[in-house]
């Protein structure tokens, strides 16, 4: 996926203010509408620059994507890393607003995702009571066994008196509860913008996501997660420890156990009234052949077995 550079579309530099990149974009807007110019790709480029409005006229999709675009070369392919707008606290329901429809793969991959419907009765309700704000932050998957508080750092965007955007930084300790799923929200009351006048202040919704790990594959309740295993344990079965979300956990590998062999330990996935189950899935690890020990322990095992792995190939 290419890499949009709002910024060059715009024809502004990273540092303009807010009103420096709304005059670019009226001075744009008006050289290539459709209706009047006679520009040959007017209506591509008039597209384009209401995308890069789109995001730069807003302080909070403007840092998350200076953020994003700090890490990206001229030139190189563009990947979205991983929870990449992860800690960035935001108004209302997301990022997207009603009106930013048809933009390109690029937008929809970061921001389209984000999109939030709001009815007319939140609209009312924001001029007496406070906005409420949004989040997504990154767990571990070992606090939703057991339960966790934690620090939380949150980037709040905000324009200065000079108009440019900032980010500013805030950190909260936050309870995360047992049993916590991915894609679930913990409400912060009070914790959003203030209220108008004397209205209370709206409230914080942190959507959860498990940190990505190396050792633990979370899909819905269920967690998996791959366990070594030598070949002779693998085919003469071990009683092996394995180190779980929950702790240490005593497993048995049954005799005859082939690579990826899936080995479920009940109610051992992720808690909560219906809990999820943990498999184990076996990687039989082969001992090197490094020294000439072990290099004659394989040719007497190749001596003493008539074993074809391949020999059902075809059939």
């Amino acid at each position: 996926m290419d890499f949009k550079d709002y910024y060059s579309t715009m024809g502004v530099a990273r540092d303009a203010t807010q009103d420096e990149i709304k005059r670019a974009y009226r001075k744009l807007a008006r050289k290539y509408h459709p209706d009047v110019s006679k520009e040959p790709d007017a209506t591509e480029r008039f597209q384009e620059l209401g995308e890069a409005y789109e995001v730069l006229k807003d302080p909070e999709k403007r840092a998350a994507y200076d953020q994003l675009g700090s890490s990206w070369r001229a030139g190189e392919e563009f990947r979205p890393p991983p929870d990449w707008d992860a800690g960035f606290e935001f108004r209302g329901g997301g990022f997207t607003g009603p009106g930013a429809h048809g933009f390109s793969d690029f937008f929809e991959e970061l921001f389209g995702r984000m999109h939030a419907e709001r009815d007319s009765r939140a609209a009312h309700a924001v001029r007496m009571r406070g906005e409420d704000h949004h989040a997504r932050v990154v767990v571990e998957v070992e606090d939703a066994y057991r339960g966790a508080t934690r620090t939380i750092r949150l980037r709040v965007p905000e324009v200065t008196e000079d108009g440019h955007v900032v980010a500013r930084e805030r950190t909260l300790n936050v309870h995360i509860p047992k049993g916590i799923r991915p894609g679930q929200h913990i409400r912060l009351a009070g914790q959003g913008g203030p209220g108008i006048g004397s209205g209370p202040a709206g409230d914080l919704y942190l959507e959860v996501e498990f940190r990505h790990h190396g050792r633990f594959r979370v899909d819905g309740a269920d967690v998996h997660m791959d366990v070594p295993v030598a070949p002779w344990e693998a085919a003469l079965g071990a009683k092996v420890e394995v180190m779980t979300p929950s702790g240490p956990v005593g497993l048995t590998v049954p005799p005859g156990s082939q690579q990826g062999r899936r080995l479920r330990l009940r109610g051992r996935g992720l808690p909560g009234r219906e809990p999820g189950d943990l498999y184990a899935v076996v990687q039989i690890v082969l001992p090197p052949a490094d020294t000439e020990a072990g290099r004659e322990a394989y040719r007497e095992m190749a001596r003493r077995f008539s074993f074809d792995p391949r020999a059902r190939e075809g059939d």
